[in-house]
């Protein structure tokens, strides 16, 4: 069984009453889904805190249950039940878990007339139970995370909350999964990553190393995701960063005016996004100059592997726009559909399965993995889905292949959620979790920034999506050390056996793309979530 530690989170507490202190134990494992730490705790155990600035206000947040055991399969006892005067919350259940995960502990009862804290829990596992919610005269009743169904992925918790003295009942296990931290606890995580990558590139036009400058398509991917975070939380220090990297290179492509690849032109997307800013000419010179000869050709086979979708399909999607013409968004859509149904014998997109191949050595002859299914390569899909989600944010409603766009949207959207972890995270393997199994952020980082998209815009069910994305963003915010480096990243390759072994430690050749992604998934995270 993993040692237990103490940690301690201050934060701010609801509706802007004072900072509340509390601490809980944790599982702290370098290796593991219980490494948590206190990074997780600013996204998750924040969100807890209850109102107690009158004698009115919601119980003080229950402990959760530890993470996961090697042995023992007995349940956490549940909490006491919070005094009804609101001064006092319930206390947790100790939360002795099971090899298969472990039950949560269950969550804190809540004072009468005040909102409840949110238990702070373990990982989901084999028949925990929901956290119970109290209600409160005026208050509302919040459930702490569920375990998983028994026999079946740790999803949600059973467990209704119970009758407050005057209120109704309180919310279920279901209801508690689905929520999401507040947007600024959500922010400060991604702050934290960011700020540690920043310090240790501190000139953004640096090179990575004596073969590559700093515009390749893995320092583009940081800046897309940079991009991100400045929409939901726009500090001038990251406009500037982006700014002195575009810069540092003239505003130009990597391999010149007359590249036709798609990693190349991947800068283009930022250098788009900071000419919408400031419409400064030179911004732009380069990239339009360098899409419009590829507009002008007949060239519609340049995208021969699916990452390139992701660097460059985007970047057609941002001029058609910017200029008012379908000259880019026919050509874009050609280069697409003769990837998805050309390309090879069929194309890469399966349309069975509704997952991509990485390209055609993954078809001819068929790349079976050890279980006998085929291989879909976590991060290769999550390009795919993350240039869906970005051309379908940029082009208008108007737009004549947008349907058909949403469509493979929509249907990589269930197909991923049908193979999502019950810790939340994505295999590197989507159908052979024997394949290198194990936790992996980047796939993960771009699957929750597509379905937080999607769920945002309406584009997908809220009831049916919310819980994924909740489950995905918990996962995320595990892997992130208390420096602010990320684990659990996957370095450059094309396949689930490329950059191992992948652990919480382990450093990638290139850590700026992994950031990217993960500032991707949790900008939308927190354009979802409550302020």
């Amino acid at each position: 069984m993993s040692k237990g530690v103490t940690c301690t989170f201050l934060g701010p507490s609801r509706e802007g009453s004072s900072p509340c202190l509390g601490e809980m134990t944790c599982d702290k494992r370098p290796q593991g889904r219980g490494a948590v730490g206190r990074v997780i705790l600013l996204s998750v155990a924040l969100w807890g805190c209850g109102n107690s600035s009158t004698p009115s206000g919601g119980g003080l947040t229950g402990a959760g249950g530890s993470d996961r055991s090697s042995e023992g399969s007995t349940e956490g006892t549940p909490g006491t039940s919070g005094t009804t005067d609101g001064r006092t919350g319930g206390a947790a259940g100790s939360g002795i878990t099971t090899a298969a995960g472990g039950g949560n502990g269950a969550g804190g009862a809540v004072g009468s007339g005040g909102g409840a804290g949110a238990g702070t829990v373990g990982i989901a596992g084999t028949s925990g139970s929901g956290g119970r919610g109290g209600l409160g005269s005026g208050g509302s009743a919040s459930a702490g995370r569920g375990g998983a169904s028994a026999g079946g992925a740790g999803m949600i918790g059973a467990g209704g909350g119970t009758i407050g003295t005057y209120g109704g009942g309180g919310m279920n296990g279901g209801g508690g999964a689905a929520e999401l931290p507040p947007a600024a606890s959500v922010i400060s995580v991604l702050r934290l990553a960011n700020s540690y990558f920043v310090a240790k590139w501190p000139n953004a036009g640096t090179a990575i190393d004596s073969s590559h400058p700093s515009n390749i398509w893995t320092r583009a991917v940081y800046f897309e995701g940079l991009m991100g975070l400045y929409g939901v939380d726009p500090q001038q220090s990251d406009l500037d960063y982006a700014v002195q990297w575009g810069t540092s290179h003239n505003w130009g492509l990597n391999e010149g005016p007359s590249t036709t690849s798609a990693n190349d032109q991947c800068a283009g997307q930022t250098y788009i996004d900071l000419y919408n800013i400031s419409q400064q000419a030179i911004r732009i010179a380069a990239i339009k100059a360098n899409i419009d000869m590829v507009v002008a050709s007949p060239m519609v086979n340049a995208w021969t592997w699916v990452d390139a979708i992701q660097m460059a399909m985007p970047v057609f999607a941002k001029l058609g726009v910017l200029e008012g013409s379908t000259s880019y968004f026919d050509k874009m859509y050609a280069m697409y559909s003769y990837t998805r149904n050309e390309l090879g014998v069929a194309g890469l997109y399966n349309t069975t399965d509704h997952l991509w191949w990485r390209d055609t050595t993954f078809i001819n002859p068929p790349y079976v993995e050890p279980n006998g299914k085929s291989c879909y390569w976590s991060r290769g899909n999550g390009w795919v889905y993350a240039a869906l989600t970005r051309v379908l944010d940029a082009i208008p409603s108007n737009e004549s292949h947008r349907a058909e766009y949403l469509a493979d949207f929509r249907a990589m959207s269930e197909a991923l959620r049908g193979v999502q972890r019950s810790d939340g995270f994505w295999n590197v393997s989507l159908f052979d979790p024997t394949d290198y199994g194990g936790d992996e952020l980047t796939g993960t980082s771009l699957f929750t920034y597509g379905m937080a998209w999607g769920v945002r815009t309406g584009n997908l069910d809220s009831q049916t999506y919310l819980p994924a994305v909740a489950k995905a963003w918990a996962a995320m915010a595990s892997a992130v050390h208390s420096t602010g480096s990320l684990g659990w990243v996957q370095g450059t390759g094309k396949q689930p056996s490329d950059g191992q072994p992948v652990t919480y430690n382990s450093v990638p050749d290139y850590e700026d793309f992994g950031l990217g992604c993960f500032l991707l998934g949790g900008s939308q995270v927190a354009r979802l979530s409550n302020p």
